[in-house]
């Protein structure tokens, strides 16, 4: 009787599993589909699951016959998203070691520290970045947005990565001590390969929230250093919304990401659930 019941709870969660995920992927399936249509077509109501294909939406946003190329942007947001991404990692990681490992004094209260930074609302913080970016002559510069996604990210990684170094056995950071192992060696031969599921975890999660902002992106940058969610906006004009192009470009700018979550995905996996080690 138990073992009947234990497997109709299996199944049963399976199930749930399953119709969870289809439910999440089925806009993306949509969006997919619908990026193959014409406009015409895409804007019917109800819509064709039976209308001819075509690539005319990626040709348009690929900039085939004369339109605006989206190469620019999607450089500038790989650059801003990886090096602020790269940043996060190499201030966040010491940070979470004094924090975890190696506490320092009021240990909690600068966690606290960390968290308040992120109780501000965004665009609370525009006016007074904007202002200062205008003065500093830095409006439309790839660079300013690297920085401000850096310190937007680092409250986040020092928090998630505090939790998984906090797994590392100490007896092999002491070991290493004793065999006169300094704290550079320390950091990268010994706790750094131990955390290595924590680390991609934050470093995934730091790359998607740099490469999907769009408000000082929106408003910080220009014609230059314009991001690829700004370049998204561009699909919705005073003629309307092209619905076919943006199906497009959105599923065309959501390749990195997924590809570094595929990439990355058992690390992912382990690093979210277990933290750095079990």
């Amino acid at each position: 009787m138990n073992t009947a019941l234990n497997v109709v709870r299996r199944n049963g969660l399976g199930l749930v599993a399953w119709l969870t995920g289809i439910v999440f992927f089925l806009p993306i399936a949509w969006m997919a589909l619908t990026s193959f249509h014409s406009e015409a077509d895409a804007a019917t109501n109800p819509p064709s699951f039976t209308a001819g294909l075509t690539l005319d939406s990626y040709r348009e946003f690929f900039g085939v016959g004369g339109g605006a190329s989206p190469w620019p942007a999607l450089i500038n947001s790989a650059m801003a998203s990886v090096v602020s991404t790269l940043l996060v990692l190499l201030l966040a990681f010491p940070a979470a070691y004094a924090l975890s490992i190696r506490r320092v004094r009021k240990w909690t209260d600068v966690l606290f520290f960390f968290l308040s930074t992120k109780m501000l609302p965004a665009v609370a913080g525009l006016l007074p970045i904007y202002l200062f970016a205008k003065n500093a002559g830095m409006l439309d510069n790839i660079w300013l947005l690297v920085i401000l996604y850096t310190s937007m990210n680092l409250p986040i990684a020092v928090w998630m990565m505090q939790s998984f170094l906090a797994e590392v056995p100490v007896e092999v950071i002491e070991a290493a001590r004793v065999d006169g192992a300094r704290l550079p060696t320390i950091l990268a031969r010994v706790v750094a390969p131990i955390s290595l599921p924590g680390v991609a975890a934050t470093a995934l999660i730091c790359f998607i929230f740099s490469w999907n902002e769009l408000l000082f992106a929106r408003v910080l940058t220009g014609v230059v250093a314009g991001t690829a969610p700004v370049f998204l906006t561009g699909f919705i004009t005073s003629q309307g919304l092209f619905l076919a192009k943006v199906c497009a470009a959105s599923l065309v700018v959501s390749l990195p990401v997924l590809a570094a979550g595929f990439t990355a995905q058992d690390k992912l996996v382990q690093g979210l659930s277990l933290g750095a080690v079990k």
